[in-house]
């Protein structure tokens, strides 16, 4: 009697043991438990830590409580202004009501990632290249809420969506480069232009300056000098004014004359200082219609009027040169008149007279 009622509290006690085994269940921390008992719903939501459930009534579904980091795939689209891009985005998501997350959707994960990649796809379509290039946290806020609105019935939480990468074609990163090259080049062009501004003001500056001072010209132009120099070139260029050379032009002709230039007197045709021809005194001017030097003509004293009666441009008498009554022909050896070239053969004396000094 005694060893049957041993054997069946070991009996018992194995079943207890059996039993324990196939209803205990551990929960972790970051899970929650919902049981289902013939199919139908408990309310009480399990925590974590050690639980027991019928072992052939109950069945009990563990759902993950933590943040879920999903990568989106790339979708291909035509943005608002008809270019072909290639968008992929992460999205992060938990799950704040197990119960609906088991029972409202069937999979929640194959859910979001679905919603996620159409409405994706619907950003882009809504949005120009430049939104999705510089605006991009604007159009995660959209895409959040889009994700968001039927996420919430299904017990999932949208925490946070980003847009990783814009993948654009080859020509179109051409263009945008082209773009950018012409904007830096326009805004250098403005900066030196602004730079040139600022040199012309301070170079006013220093010309009013220098107009007070008319060394400091010179001295500018000795330091332009050395600094010229001091790079070893053969050849100096430097700047000669037109108004030095007029000066030089006016000196020459306020100038005595030179030794060696023979000079005319004005009206005789003859050097000054040789003597008179025979039949003129010394200072008198020559006969109209005579060459100076020539002798005066028979019957006519020198130095005497034309004889009366004589038309001027008639025949000369015998013994006188042709020619008018009021002048007579040019000297070899006197000046030529003043012409329009009189000016160039000044500057070309002026020239020669600063070269041979």
């Amino acid at each position: 009697m005694v060893q049957d009622l041993l054997i069946a509290l070991i009996a018992v006690v194995a079943a207890g043991v059996v039993y324990m085994m196939a209803a205990a269940r551990i929960i972790k921390q970051y899970e929650r438990g919902v049981v289902l008992r013939l199919g139908r719903l408990r309310d009480d939501v399990r925590g974590p830590g050690f639980t027991m459930v019928l072992p052939v009534v109950d069945r009990l579904r563990k759902v993950n409580m933590q943040i879920v980091t999903m990568p989106v795939p790339s979708q291909d689209g035509i943005t608002r202004d008809n270019v072909t891009v290639r968008v992929d985005a992460v999205i992060y998501f938990k799950v704040v009501d197990a119960a609906s997350a088991v029972v409202r959707v069937e999979d929640y994960r194959f859910a979001v990632s679905q919603m996620a990649q159409t409405s994706l796809r619907s950003i882009i379509g809504k949005s120009d290249l430049d939104d999705l290039l510089s605006n991009r946290e604007k159009l995660n806020e959209g895409l959040e809420i889009m994700i968001d609105s039927p996420a919430v019935g299904w017990g999932v939480q949208i925490d946070r969506v980003e847009i990783k990468d814009v993948s654009l074609p080859e020509t179109m990163k051409r263009s945008m480069a082209r773009q950018a090259e012409a904007d830096r080049e326009r805004r250098a062009r403005v900066i030196n232009a602004d730079a040139e501004l600022q040199a012309s003001k301070k170079l006013a500056e220093a010309a009013s300056q220098m107009s007070a001072q008319p060394a400091a010209l010179q001295l500018r132009l000795l330091q332009t000098m050395v600094a010229v120099a001091a790079e070893k070139n053969s050849t100096l260029v430097l700047p000669f004014p037109v108004e030095l050379l007029r000066f030089l032009e006016r000196a020459q002709l306020g100038q005595a004359p030179d030794r060696g230039t023979p000079q005319v007197a004005p009206g005789t045709g003859q050097e000054p200082g040789s003597p008179a021809p025979a039949g003129q005194e010394p200072g008198s001017p020559a006969s109209a219609g005579q060459e100076p030097g020539s002798p005066a003509p028979a019957g006519q004293e020198p130095g005497s009027p034309a004889p009366a009666g004589q038309e001027p441009g008639s025949p000369a008498p015998a013994g006188q040169e042709p020619g008018s009554a009021g002048q007579g022909p040019r000297s070899p050896e006197q000046p030529p008149a003043p012409g329009p070239d009189a000016e160039e053969s000044d500057d070309l004396g002026a020239w020669r007279h600063f070269a041979r000094h």
